[in-house]
């Protein structure tokens, strides 16, 4: 062979087997486009579509738990008017209004300090977190389950809505603003009922099925967590039954509707849990075939938090449609009232939906997209779930009342309503229990005191019955993560008491006992 042409036989059989052992090369996804008129209608749609939602299912709202409502459902324009001072809208504004004013690189303590600071009234996981927060402890701890014992509630996932307008095809941002928002008053399941709501906003932008929306919210969080099983389980029964809902809900109805932590839905009906309520707005989406009316009505008979729930459900479809293509009778009544400000806001729906879109604008160009006069450029994003976090003080399973003989008060306690109340220091209750949570259930108010808590003889902590007006709680004080087995739990009132506070009262009402 001659010695000149081996180098070059060397490098085609180089070549060669480089060809046969590399992997292939696939083309990039196309980036997707949307005209800047297309954007605002489904913006001003997404709004629209909270707006209607909530007033169509607000005479509803916990008047069905645990079974199907049955109630005639009817609907009038005038009825939007209600939207104006719905908690689920003007609350979401708040942190929209951080994002205006400093910045969508604003971080968990700043949407926390504007949250600690609002007007308006608050429950469950909302309450909590501005009783933290006032107590000094800063978001994200504001929203940690040591803090917030309604960690699980439902509350940012009806508040996350903005975010997930605001992030068109953008999934991985749109979970990075839940993260830094949704932390101020919620942690695991909590958390991530927010992030699968607004995962289903981003997708609806550029998806046309409800079933592949709803899907793409459950690849924004952890499979494995236990709203990501229901979500999981929810998909798997409604493609076994497509054409049955009411089966389906009563599938989801005996696998998940029980154990609630929060003390208020602890062996009761009552259920605020975020991915009980979160699988009743995907059954609106899933079973509604993109009929605006009737993803409404299966959402909000669904039960529970019966307004929260079709107004996330029509916020999403309202996306999908734009505003222009929701039937005309449900979108009546907002022109009359679309300059009318948000009771607690500086916005009005004309205003809210302007500032989404200039927030929406900023989203696209940092994730690498292009904005012009006429459109929108959108690089594909597919969704990446966060780290699996979950949190369960355990399965409820007794709850004992004041009078019950597993207490001893010592001291000057006087009945009130079923409640032992002291109003001095000193005052001594001992509670036997066994398992491996407590939660002491009482009065919160501003002219409330405290008293240090002991656990199987350590002193562990402070009960510090003093919130803020317009915050409305009854979590006095829980604790988790125990050892299987019996404890003694004891409270000594003192003379101690927040600078704020107009007296020294604790009030207890019973306590929630939690097992394995």
């Amino acid at each position: 062979m001659n010695t000149v042409r081996l180098p070059l036989l060397s490098l085609i059989l180089c070549h060669l087997v480089l060809a046969v052992s590399a992997p292939p090369v696939t083309a990039a996804a196309p980036a997707r486009r949307l005209t800047r008129a297309a954007l605002e209608d489904k913006i001003r749609g997404g709004w629209a579509g909270q707006m209607i939602g909530v007033s169509y299912g607000a005479p509803t709202e916990f008047k069905s738990n645990g079974k199907i409502g049955e109630w005639d459902l009817r609907w009038s324009p005038d009825r939007i008017a209600n939207a104006i001072d719905q908690d689920d809208l003007y609350v979401e504004m708040t942190f929209a209004k951080v994002m205006d004013t400093v910045g969508l690189e604003a971080i968990s303590a700043q949407y926390g300090e504007a949250f600690k600071d609002s007007q308006y009234h608050l429950w469950h996981a909302n309450a909590a977190a501005r009783r933290a927060l006032n107590r000094g402890i800063k978001a994200p701890d504001s929203g940690h389950p040591k803090h917030n014992l309604h960690a699980n509630d439902i509350d940012f996932q009806i508040e996350a809505d903005f975010i997930g307008l605001m992030c068109p095809g953008l999934p991985r941002a749109s979970n990075k603003y839940c993260d830094r928002v949704g932390r101020v008053m919620n942690y695991g399941d909590g958390l991530y009922g927010g992030m699968f709501v607004c995962g289903m906003y981003a997708a609806a932008y550029f998806e046309t099925d409800p079933r592949r929306v709803v899907e793409a919210g459950l690849a924004c969080i952890p499979a494995r967590s236990e709203y990501g099983r229901l979500i999981r389980d929810l998909l798997d029964w409604s493609a076994q039954h497509p054409n049955d809902w009411r089966k389906v809900w009563q599938l989801v109805q005996d696998k998940w509707d029980k154990d609630d932590p929060c003390p208020d839905g602890a062996l009761a009906p009552f259920n605020i849990d975020a991915k009980l309520n979160g699988a009743y707005i995907a059954f609106g989406l899933l079973f509604g075939g993109g009929d605006f009316e009737k993803t409404m009505e299966i959402s909000t008979r669904c039960g529970q938090d019966s307004d929260c729930n079709p107004s996330s459900a029509a916020g999403v479809l309202g996306v999908m449609l734009g505003y222009t293509r929701i039937p005309e009778p449900f979108r009546a009544g907002i022109p009359a009232l679309a300059d009318k400000k948000f009771q607690f806001t500086d916005y009005s729906f004309n205003d809210i939906v302007k500032s989404t879109e200039s927030r929406a604008l900023q989203v696209i160009r940092q994730a690498g997209g292009k904005v012009t006069g006429t459109e929108v450029i959108v690089p594909v994003q597919k969704p990446r779930a966060p780290r699996l976090e979950q949190w369960n003080p355990g399965v409820p399973y007794q709850r004992i009342a004041t009078g019950d003989a597993a207490w001893t008060w010592s001291g000057d306690w006087t009945d009130d309503k079923g409640a032992k109340v002291s109003q001095a220091a000193g005052n001594r209750a001992t509670l036997k229990f066994e398992g491996i949570a407590v939660a002491l259930v009482g009065r919160l108010d501003q002219d409330s005191g405290r008293a240090e808590v002991h656990l199987d003889g350590k002193k562990v902590g402070v009960l510090d019955a003093y919130i803020v007006e317009r915050t409305h709680d009854n979590a006095l004080w829980h604790t988790y993560g125990l050892k299987p087995g019996p404890h003694t739990l004891e409270l000594v009132t003192t003379d101690a008491k927040d600078a704020r506070s107009q007296g020294s009262t604790v009030a207890v009402s019973e306590a929630v006992i939690y097992r394995k």
